[in-house]
Protein backbone atom coordinates (compact mmCIF):
# COMPACT_ATOMS: atom_id res chain seq x y z
CA UNK A 1 0.00 0.00 0.00
CA UNK A 2 1.26 3.67 -0.44
CA UNK A 3 2.33 5.35 2.76
CA UNK A 4 0.04 7.89 4.09
CA UNK A 5 0.73 9.90 6.40
CA UNK A 6 3.86 9.32 7.46
CA UNK A 7 4.24 6.69 10.61
CA UNK A 8 7.19 8.00 11.91
CA UNK A 9 5.73 9.92 15.28
CA UNK A 10 5.38 13.11 13.12
CA UNK A 11 2.07 14.80 12.32
CA UNK A 12 1.14 14.89 8.68
CA UNK A 13 -0.84 18.77 8.15
CA UNK A 14 -2.74 19.06 5.18
CA UNK A 15 -4.14 22.12 3.82
CA UNK A 16 -7.31 22.29 2.11
CA UNK A 17 -7.91 24.70 -1.07
CA UNK A 18 -11.34 25.52 -1.64
CA UNK A 19 -11.28 26.00 -5.32
CA UNK A 20 -14.45 28.19 -6.57
CA UNK A 21 -16.63 26.20 -9.02
CA UNK A 22 -14.90 24.64 -12.55
CA UNK A 23 -15.89 24.95 -16.07
CA UNK A 24 -18.40 22.21 -16.21
CA UNK A 25 -20.24 23.23 -13.12
CA UNK A 26 -23.39 24.95 -13.36
CA UNK A 27 -22.31 28.24 -10.77
CA UNK A 28 -18.76 28.21 -12.77
CA UNK A 29 -18.32 31.87 -13.78
CA UNK A 30 -16.89 31.71 -17.07
CA UNK A 31 -13.58 33.94 -17.19
CA UNK A 32 -12.32 33.12 -13.56
CA UNK A 33 -10.23 29.93 -14.03
CA UNK A 34 -7.05 31.52 -14.11
CA UNK A 35 -7.55 33.17 -11.03
CA UNK A 36 -8.66 30.33 -9.29
CA UNK A 37 -5.40 28.36 -10.85
CA UNK A 38 -3.63 32.07 -9.02
CA UNK A 39 -5.39 31.54 -5.54
CA UNK A 40 -4.64 27.77 -5.46
CA UNK A 41 -1.22 28.21 -6.04
CA UNK A 42 -0.58 30.92 -3.83
CA UNK A 43 -2.28 28.83 -0.77
CA UNK A 44 -0.18 25.93 -1.60
CA UNK A 45 3.21 28.06 -1.72
CA UNK A 46 2.08 29.85 1.73
CA UNK A 47 1.19 26.38 3.44
CA UNK A 48 4.76 25.34 2.35
CA UNK A 49 6.17 28.13 3.46
CA UNK A 50 4.34 27.77 7.00
CA UNK A 51 5.73 24.21 7.46
CA UNK A 52 2.74 22.15 6.44
CA UNK A 53 3.30 18.79 5.15
CA UNK A 54 1.11 19.34 1.72
CA UNK A 55 -2.72 20.50 -0.05
CA UNK A 56 -5.67 18.99 -0.40
CA UNK A 57 -7.26 20.36 -3.58
CA UNK A 58 -10.91 20.37 -3.24
CA UNK A 59 -13.34 21.11 -5.37
CA UNK A 60 -16.16 23.54 -4.22
CA UNK A 61 -19.08 23.19 -7.37
CA UNK A 62 -22.07 24.06 -4.79
CA UNK A 63 -24.00 21.02 -6.71
CA UNK A 64 -22.61 17.80 -7.43
CA UNK A 65 -23.23 14.65 -9.54
CA UNK A 66 -23.32 11.41 -7.00
CA UNK A 67 -22.33 9.31 -9.26
CA UNK A 68 -18.50 8.39 -10.04
CA UNK A 69 -18.53 10.68 -12.82
CA UNK A 70 -16.76 14.20 -14.00
CA UNK A 71 -17.96 16.48 -16.81
CA UNK A 72 -14.60 16.77 -18.88
CA UNK A 73 -14.60 20.64 -18.83
CA UNK A 74 -14.13 20.00 -14.65
CA UNK A 75 -11.73 17.29 -14.42
CA UNK A 76 -9.70 19.09 -17.24
CA UNK A 77 -10.07 22.26 -14.74
CA UNK A 78 -8.70 20.46 -11.89
CA UNK A 79 -5.63 18.97 -13.83
CA UNK A 80 -4.88 22.60 -14.79
CA UNK A 81 -4.79 23.11 -11.11
CA UNK A 82 -3.19 20.33 -9.77
CA UNK A 83 -0.13 20.76 -12.35
CA UNK A 84 0.12 24.21 -11.22
CA UNK A 85 0.47 23.58 -7.52
CA UNK A 86 2.88 20.70 -7.94
CA UNK A 87 5.15 22.98 -10.32
CA UNK A 88 5.09 25.64 -7.82
CA UNK A 89 5.91 23.82 -4.61
CA UNK A 90 8.90 21.12 -3.56
CA UNK A 91 9.41 17.41 -3.74
CA UNK A 92 8.81 16.57 -0.79
CA UNK A 93 4.91 18.34 -0.86
CA UNK A 94 2.32 16.46 -1.18
CA UNK A 95 -0.58 17.44 -3.03
CA UNK A 96 -4.24 15.55 -3.25
CA UNK A 97 -6.87 15.63 -5.27
CA UNK A 98 -10.75 15.39 -3.88
CA UNK A 99 -13.24 16.37 -6.79
CA UNK A 100 -16.59 16.16 -4.57
CA UNK A 101 -19.09 14.56 -4.33
CA UNK A 102 -17.65 10.95 -5.40
CA UNK A 103 -15.43 11.41 -8.39
CA UNK A 104 -12.86 9.12 -7.47
CA UNK A 105 -11.66 7.78 -10.72
CA UNK A 106 -11.40 11.39 -12.58
CA UNK A 107 -9.36 12.21 -8.74
CA UNK A 108 -7.27 9.54 -9.24
CA UNK A 109 -6.50 10.60 -12.69
CA UNK A 110 -5.45 13.50 -11.91
CA UNK A 111 -3.14 12.80 -9.16
CA UNK A 112 -1.37 9.91 -11.09
CA UNK A 113 -1.06 12.17 -14.41
CA UNK A 114 -0.54 15.33 -12.73
CA UNK A 115 2.03 14.18 -9.89
CA UNK A 116 -0.62 14.17 -7.05
CA UNK A 117 0.47 11.85 -4.03
CA UNK A 118 -2.95 10.97 -2.82
CA UNK A 119 -6.62 11.44 -3.06
CA UNK A 120 -9.51 11.22 -0.79
CA UNK A 121 -12.58 9.72 -0.98
CA UNK A 122 -15.99 10.85 0.49
CA UNK A 123 -17.37 7.10 0.13
CA UNK A 124 -15.45 4.13 -0.60
CA UNK A 125 -17.31 1.37 1.20
CA UNK A 126 -21.19 1.40 1.75
CA UNK A 127 -23.60 4.10 1.27
CA UNK A 128 -24.29 7.66 2.58
CA UNK A 129 -27.15 10.19 1.77
CA UNK A 130 -26.08 13.36 0.79
CA UNK A 131 -27.71 16.65 0.16
CA UNK A 132 -27.62 15.71 -3.71
CA UNK A 133 -28.94 12.00 -3.20
CA UNK A 134 -27.28 9.05 -2.36
CA UNK A 135 -23.99 8.14 -2.43
CA UNK A 136 -23.09 4.57 -3.55
CA UNK A 137 -19.67 3.59 -4.36
CA UNK A 138 -18.39 0.99 -6.14
CA UNK A 139 -14.59 0.07 -4.58
CA UNK A 140 -14.05 -3.12 -6.80
CA UNK A 141 -14.49 -0.73 -9.60
CA UNK A 142 -12.10 2.15 -8.47
CA UNK A 143 -9.51 -0.41 -7.18
CA UNK A 144 -9.69 -2.08 -10.89
CA UNK A 145 -9.21 1.64 -12.49
CA UNK A 146 -5.85 2.16 -9.92
CA UNK A 147 -4.16 -1.19 -11.02
CA UNK A 148 -5.07 -0.38 -14.56
CA UNK A 149 -3.37 3.25 -14.69
CA UNK A 150 -0.51 1.96 -12.70
CA UNK A 151 -1.68 4.34 -9.73
CA UNK A 152 -1.06 2.11 -6.83
CA UNK A 153 1.66 4.33 -5.37
CA UNK A 154 -1.35 7.25 -5.03
CA UNK A 155 -2.47 6.77 -1.44
CA UNK A 156 -6.28 6.46 -0.81
CA UNK A 157 -7.81 8.43 1.94
CA UNK A 158 -11.19 7.05 2.80
CA UNK A 159 -13.60 9.62 4.94
CA UNK A 160 -15.42 6.73 7.62
CA UNK A 161 -17.27 8.94 9.68
CA UNK A 162 -17.32 12.63 8.89
CA UNK A 163 -19.22 15.47 6.86
CA UNK A 164 -19.05 13.35 3.92
CA UNK A 165 -20.09 10.17 4.72
CA UNK A 166 -22.12 8.22 7.49
CA UNK A 167 -23.17 4.92 6.95
CA UNK A 168 -26.71 4.60 5.76
CA UNK A 169 -28.68 2.37 7.36
CA UNK A 170 -27.05 2.07 10.36
CA UNK A 171 -25.50 -1.19 11.77
CA UNK A 172 -21.42 -0.42 12.02
CA UNK A 173 -19.78 1.54 13.99
CA UNK A 174 -17.03 4.12 12.80
CA UNK A 175 -14.41 1.18 13.14
CA UNK A 176 -16.25 -1.10 11.22
CA UNK A 177 -16.70 1.49 8.46
CA UNK A 178 -12.43 2.10 8.56
CA UNK A 179 -11.24 -2.02 8.96
CA UNK A 180 -13.98 -2.33 5.85
CA UNK A 181 -12.49 0.73 4.09
CA UNK A 182 -8.72 -0.79 4.97
CA UNK A 183 -9.64 -4.14 3.70
CA UNK A 184 -11.35 -2.46 0.63
CA UNK A 185 -8.22 -0.30 -0.19
CA UNK A 186 -7.66 2.01 1.40
CA UNK A 187 -4.13 3.64 2.90
CA UNK A 188 -5.98 5.68 5.52
CA UNK A 189 -8.89 6.73 6.78
CA UNK A 190 -10.02 9.94 7.76
CA UNK A 191 -12.71 11.33 10.48
CA UNK A 192 -14.33 13.78 12.46
CA UNK A 193 -17.01 15.15 14.87
CA UNK A 194 -17.96 18.60 16.06
CA UNK A 195 -17.52 17.30 19.54
CA UNK A 196 -14.07 16.94 20.59
CA UNK A 197 -14.68 14.02 22.43
CA UNK A 198 -16.58 12.43 20.38
CA UNK A 199 -13.65 12.66 17.96
CA UNK A 200 -11.02 11.29 20.17
CA UNK A 201 -13.79 8.38 21.19
CA UNK A 202 -13.76 7.43 17.60
CA UNK A 203 -10.11 7.35 16.97
CA UNK A 204 -9.51 4.95 19.65
CA UNK A 205 -12.13 2.47 18.77
CA UNK A 206 -10.20 2.42 15.59
CA UNK A 207 -7.06 1.97 17.10
CA UNK A 208 -8.68 -1.01 19.00
CA UNK A 209 -9.89 -2.74 16.08
CA UNK A 210 -7.62 -1.73 13.26
CA UNK A 211 -4.34 -0.60 14.97
CA UNK A 212 -2.36 -0.58 11.29
CA UNK A 213 -4.78 1.89 9.73
CA UNK A 214 -3.61 5.54 10.18
CA UNK A 215 -6.15 7.73 11.22
CA UNK A 216 -6.49 11.54 9.18
CA UNK A 217 -8.79 13.93 11.37
CA UNK A 218 -11.53 15.24 8.48
CA UNK A 219 -11.38 18.65 9.91
CA UNK A 220 -13.04 20.58 12.84
CA UNK A 221 -9.57 21.09 14.12
CA UNK A 222 -8.44 25.05 14.59
CA UNK A 223 -5.74 26.45 16.93
CA UNK A 224 -7.52 25.96 19.93
CA UNK A 225 -8.07 22.16 19.75
CA UNK A 226 -5.17 21.16 17.34
CA UNK A 227 -3.11 19.70 20.20
CA UNK A 228 -4.98 17.98 21.96
CA UNK A 229 -6.91 16.08 18.86
CA UNK A 230 -3.71 15.62 16.75
CA UNK A 231 -1.85 14.24 20.05
CA UNK A 232 -4.35 10.92 19.26
CA UNK A 233 -4.24 11.22 15.22
CA UNK A 234 -1.74 10.60 12.52
CA UNK A 235 -2.32 13.22 10.90
CA UNK A 236 -5.36 16.52 9.89
CA UNK A 237 -6.99 17.88 6.69
CA UNK A 238 -6.88 22.08 7.99
CA UNK A 239 -9.29 24.17 6.05
CA UNK A 240 -11.04 27.24 7.53
CA UNK A 241 -9.14 28.13 10.19
CA UNK A 242 -5.72 29.07 7.88
CA UNK A 243 -7.50 30.83 5.14
CA UNK A 244 -7.21 34.60 5.39
CA UNK A 245 -11.76 35.50 5.44
CA UNK A 246 -13.43 32.37 6.17
CA UNK A 247 -14.21 28.87 4.63
CA UNK A 248 -12.94 29.31 0.90
CA UNK A 249 -10.77 32.50 0.94
CA UNK A 250 -7.27 31.90 0.05
CA UNK A 251 -4.72 30.69 2.75
CA UNK A 252 -2.75 32.59 5.54
CA UNK A 253 0.82 31.78 5.65
CA UNK A 254 0.91 33.05 8.92
CA UNK A 255 -1.81 31.25 10.31
CA UNK A 256 -0.12 28.11 8.70
CA UNK A 257 2.71 29.05 10.68
CA UNK A 258 1.08 29.59 14.16
CA UNK A 259 -0.78 26.16 13.33
CA UNK A 260 2.23 24.37 12.70
CA UNK A 261 4.08 25.71 15.83
CA UNK A 262 1.01 24.22 17.88
CA UNK A 263 2.15 20.92 15.92
CA UNK A 264 5.09 20.72 16.59
CA UNK A 265 5.14 21.19 19.80
CA UNK A 266 2.99 18.14 20.55
CA UNK A 267 4.93 15.26 22.17
CA UNK A 268 5.98 12.63 20.33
Amino acid sequence: MAEFPRRDGCKTVIGVIHLQPLPGTPFHRDGTLEETVDIAVRSAVALEHGGADGCLIQTADRVYSVADESDSARTIAMGLVTDAVVRATGDGFQVGVQMMRNAVSASLAVAKVCGGSFVRIGAMVGMTLSPHGMVTPDPLRFMEYRRKISAQHIAVVADVDSMHFSWFGGGKTTAEVAKAARIAGADAVSLCHADDDVTLHMIDSVRAIAPHVPVVLAGGTHHGNAARLLAAADGAFVGSCLEREGWGTEIDAARVDAYMDIVRGIRR
